[in-house]
Parts: C-alpha cells; structure tokens; sequence
C-alpha cells in the first residue's frame, strides 16, 4: 500500500466489516441462488420430460429423452452461460459493473418464466422452445459471474474479502438445495392430488397429465428470487474502483463509499487528472505487457477452473444417474412418474445438505486465515483420492449393504469440491487483475470454466454408458461405463492440482498491489518527474 494510493481505496480496504459488507453479499448472493437455481434444476426434471414427450406405447421401461435431446436440454443453458460471461465480462469494464448488474438479472427473470412456458404438445415443438429460453437464461446467468465476483472483491476490505466473495458463490449451495426442496413439495403434492400407479403395472396411466405442469412450475420458480433482489441491485452505488480507476471521476468514488462507509473521504481529484497520459502503463488485455505480468495467472485460472468444471458438473447434473446404477433410485418401471422426481429430488437434497452447503461455508469461514492456494491445493488433492477410491473398487459398492458407504464417499467428493477449488477458483480471478480488465479476465477464467461443464455435462452423459450396447440407454452407444468414467474425472481431478501451482496467494493483500497497479503508478512517476501517479 502505497502512500500514493486513493484515500477512498485505503478507505476501502481498513474498513472494518459493517452492515453494508452484509448487503452486498445478500444482494450479490440471491443472483448466485438463481444461478444455481435454474442450472441445476434441470436434472431433477429430465426423466419427467422423457416420461411424458418420449413415451412409446407398449414399451417396457418409461420414455426418455433421446441422447441429442437430452444433451442439448442439459447443456444449452451452460453454452448460454459462457456466452454471457464473456459478454458481460467485457461489458462490466466498459459500461461499469452497476450498469450492466441489472441486465443480466432480468434476463434471467423473463427467461426463467418463458421456460416454463415453453410451448406446445408436440416434443419437438416443447424442447426447441425450452431449450431457446434456457440458452438465454444461461446468458443471463453467465453475467452474474464476472459481476458479482468483481463488484464484491471492490467493495470488500482487504482482511475478510476472500470471505465475502467465497460467501456470494456460496448462495450456489443454498441455490441447489432450494431446487431439491421445492421439487419435493410439488412433486409430494401432485402424486398426492393426482394417484397413479408404477410404470409397470399401468404404463399409460403413470403419468397422468397434470405432470405436465410439475416441470413448469419448478423451472419458472427461479424468476422468484431473481425478481426480489432487482430494486436493491439498481440502489447499489458503482464500485469506487470502477469509478476511480477506470471512469477517472475521483469525486464521485469519494461521494459515493462516503455515503456507504459513513465517513468523510477527501476525493484527491489531483491524483487522477493524469491517469492514462503515460501509455506505456496503460496496458491492454492482447498487449505484451499483459501476458508478461499477468499471462501465468490468466492461464493458472482458466485452466484450473476448466478442469474443475469437468468433474464437478458431470458429477451434479448426472448425479441422479450415479444414484440409480447403485440402486439408491429404484428402476424407473416401479414407480409413476412424480414419484421418480420426488426420488430424484431427495438424493440431491441429501447431498445438497451433507456436502454441498457445509463446504461452501468451510471456505468462506477458513479462506482469509489459511489462504486461497492452500484451499485449492487441498481440494483437488481430496476430490483426487475421493475419486478414486469410488472409481476402482467399484463393483465392490454396487452391493446393496455397501450402497450408504458410496453415498457417503461421493459426498466427500462434493464437500472438497466446494471446501476448495469450487469457491477458490471464483474467488482468485476477481483479486489479482488491474481493474481495467478485471470483469473481462474473471469472464474469461469462468467461460472456461463452463467450457469444462460442457465437456464434462456431454461427455459423461456418453461416457457412462454400459460398455454393453444393450444394456446402454436407449439410443445411446456403448460407454466405459460408470467406473472408467469416474477414473477419468479422477485424473482430470489430479491435472488441477497441478495446474494449482500457477496461481498466486492474494490473501491479505489489496486489490492493487496483486494486480501490480501500484508498480505501474510509481512506473509512471519515474517517467517524466511526476509528482501524480497513475492508479490504472
């Protein structure tokens, strides 16, 4: 910390926690439940979808959705998703975050509603509209990172920040747990209202056609959250970084963080006249000066969040299948289709609550005392062993007096997932870049991310089918199979351990001196006897 620093940075980063640190958070965080709201729901009513649009009379087990279909219905809101994050990312540096925070949240309303919507009888007529929406939605979603991550990390001080941020994306547990909850009060109340019998005994009447509006009811739910927060995101002031560094208006960062941190900040006016005369510190995203500074750190977070997404994404969107295999969701013949939700729903809830939530909160209570390297190291060094300890005595837990020990071990993948690299890897790409290009880099870091949910959301789908043709699900080639498959993830697990090492510690450090835009102010102080400095 510089004494050159802006008073109203300093001022940022020595304030003590206060209630407008909470409301960010809350604010921020209610997009991250949406977020993971409307992501994840998805696999909890897939099966629902095959039951009532791909149901061939007379067929022994119930419809369900084609191999194309069901890749395009589970992965179109994540393509959307990495298109949004790239978008956004770079709109954030050019617009402000505050300008472009709102956007994004009502895209996800409308289209959270229209997906639900989606009209028609016809399947195809259904999924091709569903799936527009969700990509749309998934755009919306996809701003939310690079937005929340950035506006969060500038507001925050520099003691607790890694909290603050690891407990916006910890909302994601609260997101996933909020699906599984709702789904099984409709799906209880529906099966209640409207009996039906087991597939088997009763193919036709299994799903009667009330079961129509379950999945309805459960994707349009997500606008609820979005649209509460939307008044209290357009009252939020831009952060002072944005408002200091990159729009150069000194006074209004001052009025602002006054307003918000209650004390009287002096807006040092002088200090930013001259920001960006020497050119040879403003550098840009595609300049040498770039890649020299930053260019390790961008890759270390872009891969690292890659690789994660593989194994965490095929994990929770295909979770339901891992849960049937071992038999902990029976065959999908002995039960009607509202049942099979509310199964389905319950195994995720389960895991939502045993593993998901506690690891989020592990790290926003523990991130700022051992740091975010150590969290991360130690994340992808448990989900490696987790891994493989599912992986190669596979068999020996598809036994049924073995199948709680299974349950228990992929819940353990779950909580070092999100005590690590889950929260980290959010975290990391929102505290070491300059603030002209930081939603655009935490843009690029997370696209990458959602690149690997791609790989991990359609690849395991394939991969995990029996290695016999006709056991594999209908319309589905032979696999490897779930145990080669969870191998797999293992090593993908192993290669972000070791991509770990490419990214830098930031704990207890400012946003400035991680980023080096303090060496770039005493670089532009030097260059012509300056007495101003440079900031960005």
């Amino acid at each position: 910390m510089g004494k050159d620093q802006l008073q109203v940075l300093n001022a940022l980063d020595s304030a003590k926690t206060q209630w407008y640190h909470f409301t960010a958070v809350i604010i921020a965080g209610m997009g991250f439940f949406t977020d993971a709201y409307d992501l994840f729901c998805i696999s909890l009513v897939t099966k629902l979808l095959g039951r009532i649009y791909y149901h061939h009379k007379g067929a022994l087990k119930p419809g369900i959705l084609p191999p194309g279909v069901s890749a395009a219905v589970n992965g179109v809101a994540l393509c959307g998703t990495l298109a949004g994050q790239l978008f956004f990312g770079w709109l954030g540096d050019k617009l402000g975050r505050k300008k472009v925070y709102g956007m994004t949240l009502m895209l996800m309303v409308i289209c959270s509603v229209a997906s639900g919507l989606s009209m028609g009888k016809d399947p195809k007529a259904v999924i091709t509209t569903l799936c527009f929406f969700r990509f749309w939605l998934g755009f919306g979603i996809g701003g939310d990172y690079p937005l929340s991550a950035t506006i969060m990390s500038e507001y925050a001080n520099k003691k607790t920040r890694g909290a603050f941020i690891a407990a916006v994306f910890a909302m994601q547990g609260f997101g996933i747990l909020a699906g599984g909850l709702f789904a099984i009060v409709i799906s209880t109340s529906f099966n209640a209202r409207f009996k039906a019998p087991a597939y088997r005994d009763n193919a036709d009447a299994s799903t009667p056609p009330q079961a129509d509006y379950v999945w309805r009811i459960i994707l349009m739910v997500g606008a609820l959250p979005a649209g509460l927060t939307y008044y209290s995101r357009m009252k939020m002031p831009e952060t002072a970084r944005f408002t200091a560094l990159v729009a150069k208006d000194a006074k209004q960062a001052a009025d602002d963080m006054a307003k918000v941190l209650q004390q009287e900040i002096e807006a040092e006016e002088h200090k930013v006249e001259r920001i960006g005369e020497d050119e040879a510190t403003a550098y840009g995203l595609f300049s040498k000066e770039f890649l020299r500074r930053h260019g390790t750190h961008l890759l270390g977070t872009t891969t690292t969040w890659f690789l994660l997404d593989i194994a965490f994404y095929s994990q929770n969107l295909f979770q339901k299948d891992i849960f049937s295999a071992i038999g902990w969701i029976p065959q999908a013949e002995t039960m009607n289709a509202t049942e099979e939700v509310f199964r389905i729903a319950r195994a995720q809830t389960l895991i939502a609550l045993c593993s998901t939530v506690p690891g989020y909160w592990f790290t926003v209570a523990l991130i700022d005392k051992i740091g975010r390297f150590s969290i991360q190291l130690m994340g992808f060094f448990f989900m490696t062993v987790f891994m493989f300890a599912l992986a190669i005595p596979y068999d020996h837990w598809t036994h049924k007096e073995n199948r709680i020990g299974f349950v228990v071990m992929y819940s353990l993948t779950f909580f070092f997932a999100n005590f690590g690299p889950n929260a980290t890897t959010f975290v990391v790409p929102a505290e070491i870049f300059p603030a002209r290009v930081r939603s655009t880099c935490h843009g690029i870091s997370s696209a990458s991310g959602k690149l690997g949910a791609m790989v991990g959301a359609f690849g395991f789908l394939y991969l995990a089918q029996n290695k016999d043709k006709s056991k594999a699900d209908a319309g589905y080639p032979a696999g490897i199979g779930v145990k080669n498959s969870l191998i797999v993830l293992g090593f993908v697990n192993l290669l972000g351990l070791l991509f770990t090492f490419l990214v830098p510690e930031s704990k207890g450090k400012s946003l400035e001196e991680m980023s080096g835009e303090n060496e770039e102010d005493e670089a532009a102080a030097s260059n012509g006897n300056r007495t101003t400095v440079t900031i960005a």
